[in-house]
């Protein structure tokens, strides 16, 4: 697990915090490009590679979100939610399903066991920024990624 902090003008720290992110995937290349994404949408965030101690992480750093894998060892994605929604520390942050599984039928199982809403895997950056804006409302003030690229 690693904390890191995303590069941000001057003006906006000053304005507002940005949010605090928790990304558990258990594929190195996808919690890489989880990092990438959150970074350009100007945020913070902590990466794990294991569920073993989600909970934990979520009770000690309360992040603003978390962006949960659902196929993961040990104790899996939909497990994990359910003790996340069951603590009273936990159960107000928003928690993301990016999965690879696809498909009417378990997006709505993912869904009923208690996660906030569903990205699949591949996702658009795009989407991404597009959930994390809902879920957050005031909380995130995202850089445009697509803005960003267009101004290069």
């Amino acid at each position: 697990m690693y904390l890191t902090h995303s590069f941000m003008s001057d003006e906006k720290k000053q304005s507002s915090q940005p949010p605090l992110i928790l990304i558990v995937e258990d594929h190195d290349d996808s919690l890489l490009l989880l990092s990438y994404a959150l970074e350009l949408l100007g945020c913070r965030f902590i990466c794990q590679n294991d569920s073993s101690s989600t909970i934990l992480v979520a009770k000690e750093y309360q992040p603003d979100l978390i962006l949960l894998d659902i196929l993961l060892p040990g104790m899996n994605g939909l497990e994990v939610v359910r003790h996340l929604k069951h603590e009273s520390l936990t159960c107000h942050i928003p928690v993301i399903a990016v999965t690879a599984l696809a498909g009417r039928e378990q997006e709505e199982r993912i869904l009923a066991a208690g996660f906030d809403d569903y990205l699949s895997k591949p996702y658009m950056l795009e989407d991404l920024e597009a959930i994390i804006c809902r879920l957050l409302n005031e909380k995130f003030e995202p850089y445009s990624a697509v803005e960003v690229c267009k101004e290069s």
